[in-house]
């Protein structure tokens, strides 16, 4: 039985959560807390194996918690789950390691298939959060020349353009003309197009079917 840990900015969700884990017979319900100090105690003295964050503590604070969170239980899975999550920040919050994000308004169904698909150890998103990007989509980088792939593994690090450029030794000017040519070759629409589904093509992130 995996072990589920709980840090809320509401009470009543949190209730609402443990109710869901109490009649799961996969998942226990480990702890709740309101603050981050109380979540940092929780970890350090009962690690769960999945800890559920809500993002309604504010972006920039939970990117910043989720290091902290790392070292005080390194072997737990984080979801993060959020009234609003943009494509730019679920992009950021997996390569940030990241196993599940979610948003509140999803299914009850949904929640406990995040759940169950992480404590199984897998990587798990909402399809509607990159719905534009969870089509099917013509993507191969057999057809892509290698300095193309060498600009696709960059941007799928999160590298701007004159990151890359300074990366490879190359113009800025130049770099966007490759990322031109990966669009046109891959069918895949924009950077964070390209991050997700190069994610998918090496097996680190799976779109449930919608």
């Amino acid at each position: 039985m995996k072990g589920v840990g709980i840090c809320e900015t509401q009470p009543v969700t949190a209730a609402g959560l443990r109710f869901l884990l109490d009649r799961d017979p996969e998942l226990e319900f480990r702890f709740a807390a309101f603050s981050w100090p109380d979540a940092l105690g929780a970890l350090h003295a009962r690690p769960p194996d999945i800890f559920l964050l809500d993002k309604g503590f504010g972006a920039q604070l939970v990117q910043s918690w989720l290091e902290e969170a790392r070292q005080a239980s390194p072997l737990t899975a984080i979801v993060v789950w959020g009234s609003t999550v943009s494509e730019l920040e679920a992009l950021r919050l997996l390569q940030r390691g990241v196993k599940g994000i979610l948003r509140k308004s999803a299914p009850v169904e949904k929640v406990l298939a995040c759940l169950h698909s992480v404590a199984a150890g897998a990587t798990w998103m909402e399809e509607a959060v990159f719905k534009e990007h969870s089509a099917g989509q013509r993507y191969g980088r057999s057809e892509l020349t290698a300095r193309e792939r060498q600009v696709l593994e960059l941007v799928e690090q999160g590298l701007k353009n004159r990151e890359i450029a300074r990366e490879l030794g190359i113009r800025p000017g130049t770099v966007k003309i490759h990322l031109r040519h990966i669009f046109e070759k891959t069918g895949v629409r924009g950077r964070i197009g390209l991050a997700i589904s190069g994610m998918k093509e090496k097996g680190y992130l799976a779109l449930p079917k919608m």
